[in-house]
């Protein structure tokens, strides 16, 4: 980076030839973001008749807008040193910003699709009302983006990345763990810079507080859905896909968060111990509605996640080498991932018996 850039659209384009940030959002990895498409049909026949009396209590909530006014700069928006960023942190945090910019513009477009297509007044609703929030999410992060001249093309975006199909459980499963697990990721380092302030690099952390309120509610919406099919926790087969998806959901945090050390250093945390805070945190709250919890003190937990971020490492240098020898070596690193993973996977989980009353509120 040159140092001697003397106006703030002179940084901004030499950060933009560094990061291409379509192209980072728009990569397709086990490990990035992904947008969903679903079976809209099925979702809209859902009844949300056994849960009535707490669905309209969140819904009343959620049209009440509570964070209406909350994602917009004001006077706690701190001028923002790009040019005398360290490096590896700027590009770092370049990623997280992308990455949580991606994330959330995935659950709105998700979320607007199932509105869009549905006839079923509930649920056109609750989605209505999680896009607005997911849009106001994302377009707050592409702000501070765009400060550094690097702001995604969300609407190229849409077009661009590639669909994952996952059957209406899954998303339930999927997205009821990464709204769940947003708050918890949020509300950590919300309160760890609370007594750490010094430690605040950014002034986005500031809005934290409010913003993983929101991705609690969404989590709320996820929990009253799996509530109206019994089936969806209590079945053997599907016992085993919730075990999959924390499992998976889990691992895949604590590798892109070792992928981000200078990031983790600069807020202060050790990567180890946030992550682990947040898992029970996650774990705890999830009892709510699914009838297990995985033991992340187990002996075989901690030492297999390091296996597994080793792996993930390897397939990068492999991918990196190329020809004949880079592909072995990456079959290799991914065959030592899927025995990691499995290791975990097999972990006896803590059983439990969710409450009959499945809402929660923000506790940390």
């Amino acid at each position: 980076m040159n140092m001697h850039a003397t106006t703030h659209e002179e940084l901004a384009a030499e950060i933009g030839e560094q990061f291409d940030t379509d192209a980072m959002a728009q990569e397709s990895t086990l490990l990035n973001p992904r947008f969903y498409t679903t079976d809209f049909d099925e979702l809209d026949r859902i009844d949300v008749t056994p849960v009535r009396a707490e669905w309209d209590k969140l819904i009343g909530q959620m049209k009440s807008d509570p964070n209406k006014g909350h994602f917009k700069k004001n006077e706690d928006w701190d001028t923002v040193d790009w040019d005398n960023m360290d490096p590896k942190l700027k590009r770092e945090f370049i990623d997280f910003l992308v990455s949580s910019c991606t994330a959330e513009f995935s659950g709105c477009v998700l979320y607007k699709e199932m509105k869009r297509r549905g006839n079923n007044p509930d649920i056109c609703e609750l989605f209505n009302y999680m896009a607005r929030d997911e849009a106001r999410h994302a377009g707050f992060i592409n702000d501070a983006l765009r400060e550094a001249g690097v702001a995604v093309n969300l609407g190229f975006l849409t077009k661009a990345k590639k669909y994952t199909y996952f059957r209406p459980k899954f998303i339930y499963y999927a997205t009821y763990l990464s709204e769940k697990i947003g708050y918890a990721r949020y509300i950590t380092i919300y309160r760890h810079l609370e007594q750490h302030p010094e430690k605040r690099f950014h002034p986005i952390f500031k809005w934290f507080k409010e913003w993983c309120n929101d991705e609690f509610s969404h989590g709320e919406a996820f929990a009253l859905l799996m509530r109206t099919d019994p089936k969806l926790t209590e079945s053997f087969v599907n016992k085993l896909w919730i075990r999959f998806f924390l499992t998976a959901v889990f691992s895949t945090m604590y590798v892109r968060d070792h992928a981000r050390p200078a990031f983790h250093e600069a807020l202060g945390v050790d990567i180890d111990w946030y992550d682990q805070e947040v898992f029970r945190k996650t774990g705890e709250i999830a009892k709510q509605v699914f009838p297990m919890e995985l033991d992340i003190d187990h002996p075989r937990w901690m030492p297999n996640l390091k296996r597994m971020e080793r792996a993930f490492r390897k397939m990068e240098a492999a991918e990196k080498q190329g020809g004949i020898g880079g592909k072995l070596a990456k079959l290799g690193a991914m065959s030592s991932a899927a025995l990691a993973f499995a290791a975990i996977y097999t972990i006896p989980v803590k059983k439990s018996t969710p409450p009959a009353s499945v809402r929660l509120e923000p506790a940390y």
